[in-house]
């Protein structure tokens, strides 16, 4: 044994003085890794949908809606179930509704009680006593243990049982304690969950997203494009800045950066009402979404914003890719290419019409002069704006979560987990990047040293050239073409707005697109990641599944799956669905895919809820346990290290600390 190993031991025995707690802990960690895998859940691509995402989250994919009818098929109507299903998920609010609409109230509240003590005893089953008592609200965690471990078909026990029940009511807790036992049942339904980017952006309620993974107990994210986009724009990257208000101009969303971050976008509207006055905009009137009603004045006032803000986020991007040549993106600045008198765009030596020549902060009629630098008004209003994002409290504690809590990519349970894709050649083997100073990596190394990169920008000890790069690159992992993050020949923002031949507006996308349904290819990935075992996977979002059009979401055999479903209602047309969830239990994986999410109210009132379809993805041969998962080869360690422990005391060569 080495002086090493002894040091180790020595430390271990300051929690585990004796042979008698060394021996206990082992049969604690041996019992349970022999309890089922806990259900991890993974979602993608939320892009601000804050009222379908609480659902699913409230529902546990249809979950809790499965062990209701599983319990009680037989015993109770199919509309009581729904009753009951709709308590667990809003259980406060349904509470109002059905006080007001009951006769006999405390009749009502026996026989929930009861019923919410068996759903929650039988989504508990899989964790241990500790692990469950863990999650209960420290009010009624000592109720609540005792209700889930005892029953009324116990004789001894059962004026015990009713007793507690009747004290809860007679003292005028219930309605808190079935709050209580509600919160719990959602809690234990889902063990992990995992989100595979893009909470923000097009839809209004990121914020609310992240308020609700802020209080959440366990969650990682693996950054998106929109998440760095707004990363980016927290450091201070201004081409991120006009981005991201570009793209909420765009929807007309403007609640999660004005009421949720306090960004000020009153001098942005003056700039663009005195720059934009004579012009239509037409091609920047907002995408008016689901009941998002807005009149013809403040239309015409967000297009102008949204004009103001892509010209001079052109501006900036040029600038950038200009200081950085190394990226090869300098024929993206696209501004310099127009010939104004002609009215065209000039790419690639090939005249292109453009729909508007009206660029008053570029080219002055008068003189015929262009400048593509920004002029003082807009300087000043990106200062304004750099200190805003700068300033914004709220943003930063968002932006930090995302850092403490994610990354570019996950193992877990040998499943590889990113957002979006993996840089490839074109036969399929991993694509060299080059990062800063002329560094180049691929795979693994890539996303880890991204993550690095992304890292570095907030970190204040960081050497000022370093810094400053890693601040650029947020705009390269924005749209860069090797980003792994865009994976395409281009961002055709530009050409969209102005040009009027769709063929520019197309977007080649890289070769992991083209060939991720390639078994071989996602095998070089995953083993390029370490990742080992038979039903290893890769789980990825970002580029909707088009349901409607027959796409699969199972690729290469099943060695992908791609869960993007659009929760978004911006795709809701394109995929012909709202959504997926996949999960995967100790029984296997299912996706769940999702129909649009009505309203809250709805569910409450009406008893509506998200109708999902489950799809059988894989099922496992056996019951996986926790020992078949990252956390049993961590438990597996931890008894190999106490059983050292233990031939240690044995032998004399640690004493016992009595």
């Amino acid at each position: 044994m080495t002086s090493r190993d002894m040091h180790y031991l020595q430390l271990l025995s300051n929690s585990f003085p004796t042979i008698a707690a060394a021996s206990t802990e082992i049969i604690n960690l041996e019992a349970i890794m022999n309890l089922p895998k806990g259900t991890e859940h993974f979602l993608a691509d939320l892009h601000g949908e804050s009222a379908a995402f609480q659902h699913v989250l409230k529902n546990a994919s249809g979950n809790i809606r499965r062990k209701v009818s599983e319990l009680f098929k037989g015993d109770i109507r199919e509309s009581e179930r729904r009753e009951l299903c709709t308590l667990i998920y809003y259980p406060e609010e349904k509470l109002e509704l059905i006080k007001a609409a009951e006769e006999d109230i405390d009749d009502w509240y026996h026989i929930t009680i009861h019923r919410l003590v068996a759903v929650c005893r039988d989504v508990s089953s899989k964790y241990t006593r500790s692990k469950v008592r863990k999650s209960l609200p420290e009010e009624f965690a000592y109720i609540i243990e005792e209700l889930l471990h005892e029953r009324t078909d116990d004789n001894d026990k059962a004026a015990y049982v009713s007793v507690i029940v009747d004290t809860i009511i007679s003292t005028g807790r219930a309605d808190d304690f079935i709050c209580a036992l509600c919160n719990v049942i959602q809690r234990l339904a889902i063990d992990q969950l995992h989100i595979l980017g893009d909470i923000y952006d097009r839809g209004s309620g990121a914020h609310i997203i992240l308020d609700t993974l802020r209080q959440y107990h366990s969650w990682d994210i693996q950054w998106g494009n929109h998440d760095i986009l707004w990363m980016g724009a927290a450091a201070g990257n201004d081409a991120c800045i006009c981005n991201v208000l570009r793209l909420s101009l765009r929807y007309a969303n403007l609640a999660t950066i004005e009421e949720a971050y306090g960004i000020n976008l009153v001098p942005l509207a003056t700039f663009a009402m005195e720059t934009y006055n004579d012009d239509p905009c037409t091609e920047f009137m907002p995408k008016l979404l689901k009941g998002n009603v807005m009149d013809e004045k403040y239309q015409r006032l967000t297009a102008q914003m949204h004009k103001a803000i892509s010209v001079i986020q052109f501006k900036i991007e040029a600038q950038i890719f200009k200081r950085r040549p190394e990226w090869q993106m300098t024929d993206r600045c696209l501004l310099e290419n127009i010939d104004f008198e002609r009215g065209v765009c000039v790419i690639d030596g090939k005249d292109y019409e453009m729909r508007s020549c009206h660029f008053p902060t570029v080219y002055n009629a008068e003189s015929k002069t262009t400048s593509f630098d920004l002029t003082a008004e807009e300087k000043a209003l990106m200062d304004r704006l750099h200190h805003s994002f700068r300033v914004s409290e709220k943003l930063r504690k968002h932006i930090k979560m995302l850092l403490s809590h994610g990354c570019m990519y996950t193992v877990c349970n040998q499943n590889l987990l990113y957002h979006a894709s993996i840089p490839l050649n074109s036969d399929g083997s991993l694509k060299e990047v080059q990062l800063y100073n002329g560094e180049r990596y691929s795979g693994k190394d890539l996303l880890h040293r991204i993550g690095m990169m992304v890292r570095a920008a907030f970190t204040t000890d960081t050497e000022p050239d370093l810094k400053a790069f890693a601040k650029d690159y947020f705009l390269y992992l924005w749209c860069g073409k090797d980003s792994p993050l865009f994976d395409k020949s281009k961002m055709a923002t530009f050409e969209r707005y102005f040009l009027t031949d769709k063929t520019t507006f197309k977007e080649e996308k890289g070769y992991y697109f083209q060939l991720r349904d390639n078994e071989e290819v996602c095998d070089r990935i995953l083993d390029s990641f370490g990742v080992t075992g038979q039903n290893r996977h890769i789980i990825n979002g970002h580029v909707p599944v088009h349901v409607a059009k027959g796409e699969n979401p199972i690729k290469a055999n099943g060695k992908l799956m791609v869960i993007d479903g659009g929760f978004s209602e911006a795709y809701h047309s394109e995929t012909g669905i709202a959504g997926y969830t996949l999960v995967y239990h100790s029984r296997g994986f299912q996706l769940v895919q999702h129909e649009p999410f009505m309203s809250a109210q709805d569910a409450i009132q009406r008893g509506i809820d998200i109708k999902s379809t489950t799809q059988l993805v894989e099922l496992s041969a056996h019951r996986m346990r926790v020992a078949d998962t990252d956390k049993g080869t961590e438990l597996r360690a931890q008894v190999e290290d106490l059983r050292q422990l233990l031939y240690a005391y044995r032998h004399g060569i640690l004493k016992e600390k009595k």
